[in-house]
């Protein structure tokens, strides 16, 4: 929900820095997969209580992840870079509840919920995606220039980084922000199957 207006002030600087990057030659998988590993040291960081610490890696991983489709915008965009972006993506979500479920035990039940409303919101997005794809439905634009059709929701990427900075910030807190933003991503995957429902009844195929 709130992509499109952070977009408008995160994107000159990045795609400076990417422009910067691109010209060094610097790779764009490269910085997909650094910025993967930097998100998963949050895990054992977590896992430890090193809450302020977990909470640079994850802003790292985020940063990376925007600097690695501004280099390669710069550069020779490929369809596996756009693929191993989303895979990298999906990986560092479903890591970080598991490091806040190694830090306590009392949160591992609410860091399976979450994970389980991941999944809902993953199969709602990337199955639209396949949906606007084989129907050649082009993408509005709004959230960026995508390798695929981004189907918007009520969490996208931005209110997922807020719920983790939450989690490392007031950790004591988890279990009941966690089912929180999981009712919030249940809800997110619902609003999409509806979309799309109403997108192919209009359509008439």
């Amino acid at each position: 929900m709130l992509d499109p207006v952070l977009r408008h002030w995160i994107d000159p600087p990045l795609d400076r820095a990417g422009a910067w990057l691109a010209q060094r030659r610097v790779p764009a998988n490269g910085l997909t997969l650094a910025g993967l590993a930097i998100g998963l040291l949050a895990v054992p960081l977590l896992a430890y209580g090193l809450y302020g610490a977990a909470l640079v890696a994850i802003l790292a991983n985020r940063l990376l992840d925007g600097l690695d489709g501004a280099v390669a915008r710069h550069g020779m965009p490929t369809a596996f870079g756009g693929y191993l972006d989303i895979v990298c993506d999906m990986v560092f979500y479903a890591a970080v509840p598991v490091g806040f479920a190694l830090a306590e035990p009392g949160n591992a039940v609410w860091a399976a919920l979450l994970l389980a409303s991941f999944v809902c919101t993953c199969a709602s997005f990337l199955g639209r995606a396949v949906m606007a794809a084989k129907r050649d439905e082009p993408d509005d634009g709004q959230r960026g220039v995508k390798s695929f059709f981004y189907a918007a929701g009520l969490v996208e990427g931005t209110e997922t980084v807020i719920a983790f900075v939450l989690f490392c910030l007031f950790p004591a807190s988890f279990p009941w922000l966690a089912g929180v933003f999981a009712a919030l991503c249940v809800w997110t995957a619902a609003g999409r199957l509806a979309a799309t429902w109403k997108s192919e009844s209009e359509s008439g195929l």
